[in-house]
């Protein structure tokens, strides 16, 4: 069985997605993360982390817009030009990722207000974490 997947697992999805080229499936995804991970984890599994399953979406979306790869003269040039790809699809998917989390900050704030809590309330600092005391009861104190 394969392993949960972590947040950085999940980046270096997003970053198989950012530099994909040709036609992208969930088949060739599952295989791609299987070579990349040494786990093989379904479309489902994927499919289920809204990070994975918005830059697929999203790298889909540009790979048809994209125009025919223009051929390079020299193998230095053809990286280059592939470096400036990837960029750019990093770049796309980080401004829509950025756009849905403001668009969830936005919904967080209205809600709130119509809870009656104002900007202050919600600019509190957090709590201070006392790391030398164990919330478990009974648990004696250390010293």
């Amino acid at each position: 069985m394969a392993r949960r997947l972590s947040d950085t697992d999940i980046a270096a999805i997003c970053d198989i997605l950012d530099g994909w080229r040709g036609a992208l499936t969930w088949q060739g995804l599952v295989e791609a993360v299987e070579q990349r991970f040494g786990h093989l984890y379904s479309r489902q599994a994927l499919n289920m982390h809204e990070r994975i399953k918005r830059a697929f979406t999203l790298r889909k979306v540009a790979l048809r817009a994209e125009p025919e790869p223009v051929q390079a003269s020299s193998p230095n040039a053809r990286a280059a030009l592939d470096r400036i790809s990837r960029l750019e699809a990093e770049n796309s998917r980080l401004n829509a990722e950025n756009n849905q989390l403001l668009e969830q900050f936005v919904r967080w704030a209205y809600n709130a207000s119509l809870r009656g809590l104002d900007h202050r309330f919600l600019n509190q600092p957090l709590p201070e974490v006392d790391r030398e005391r164990s919330k478990l009861p009974g648990a004696r104190p250390k010293g």
